[in-house]
């Protein structure tokens, strides 16, 4: 394999990641009074088509208002049921793989659930007993960090220049440490930064990245301080779709750690799978740099990204 083909192969591995972005939808349903309901349906309207929902069977429901806020168009429903929607279907079809939709109940005594509809499960039943742990931000976490692509190609990145386990365990600690700071910081509302910003200033970091991977001169001997300082940013970044779906329940903290830990449990799965495409590449034949090449491709998206973000806030 020449050095052409496999820059090839490389920008082909990359391309996917930066085709979608994750944003999840919000289905949030609160009783006001007996089987009476105000419902707010939230959903992407770049990344999916027509999402047809629908509402339990022998409920009447009317649609109050339409909306479009940032990213997402909005409907506020009103629905009046029979009984309880306790142990009845919901339905979301239409979602797409990065697209899973939060669905949050609160009822008018207290108890509250909280649950995900995907494009493999697009029926879910709303159980009888009350729902203690708000479960379904752990899975958002894992798809958010699975679906960014600027947070994986950073992730990857970090691989080139880290040497040794004890290295790796502290840079991705380091990483991990920063980032929760500033997503506890951003959504707990103390500190408030345009997404739009911050999105640009995680391309830098990558661009940054790019240019720290050498195979010949390992120049990066403290890679968890770099690694701290860009987990500062890439933390708003994570906040920035639970600030933009909500956090519709009074369980802020358990829903933050939840969704902080499904970030932390996408990095395990995914960092194991790098180090395995890293090891493969560098047992191919070929007459050029792995390292240089992967610097390059990795680069390349951080350059995309940043003229497009930049591009963006005028």
């Amino acid at each position: 394999m020449n050095k052409y083909s496999f820059y090839l192969f490389t920008l082909l591995f990359f391309l996917p990641l930066k085709a979608h972005e994750f944003n999840p939808a919000h289905l949030i349903i609160e009783e006001s009074e007996d089987f009476k309901y105000d419902i707010v349906w939230m959903y992407p309207i770049r990344n999916l088509g027509p999402v047809d929902l629908s509402l339990p069977k022998d409920c009447e429901s009317n649609s109050v208002e339409v909306f479009q806020e940032s990213k997402y168009l909005s409907e506020k429903i009103s629905m009046q049921c029979e009984s309880t929607i306790k142990g009845k279907p919901i339905f979301i079809n239409g979602l797409s793989i990065l697209n899973d939709a939060l669905v949050t109940v609160k009822f008018i005594d207290g108890e509250r659930f909280e649950g995900l509809v995907s494009v493999k499960e697009s029926k879910l039943v709303i159980p009888e007993e009350t729902q203690v742990f708000p479960t379904g931000y752990f899975i958002l976490g894992i798809e958010h960090l699975i679906g960014g692509p600027d947070h994986l190609v950073f992730v990857f990145g970090l691989l080139f220049i880290v040497f040794g386990w004890r290295n790796l365990i502290k840079t991705i600690t380091a990483f991990t440490l920063a980032h929760s700071l500033t997503l506890g910081l951003s959504v707990m509302g103390f500190v408030s930064l345009p997404s739009i910003t911050i999105e640009a200033l995680i391309a830098l970091t990558i661009i940054y990245l790019a240019l720290e991977i050498n195979e010949d001169k390992n120049s990066n001997q403290t890679p968890w301080l770099m690694a701290f300082g860009f987990g500062l940013l890439h933390g708003f970044g994570f906040a920035g779709a639970l600030s933009e779906i909500g956090i519709a329940n009074e369980q802020l903290l358990l829903s933050l750690l939840f969704f902080n830990i499904g970030i932390e449990m996408g990095q395990l799965i995914m960092i194991p799978i790098f180090l395995t495409i890293i090891w493969f590449l560098t047992k191919i034949k070929i007459n050029f740099s792995v390292t240089k090449l992967s610097s390059y491709a990795i680069g390349g998206l951080g350059s995309f990204w940043l003229i497009e973000r930049v591009l963006g806030i005028f």
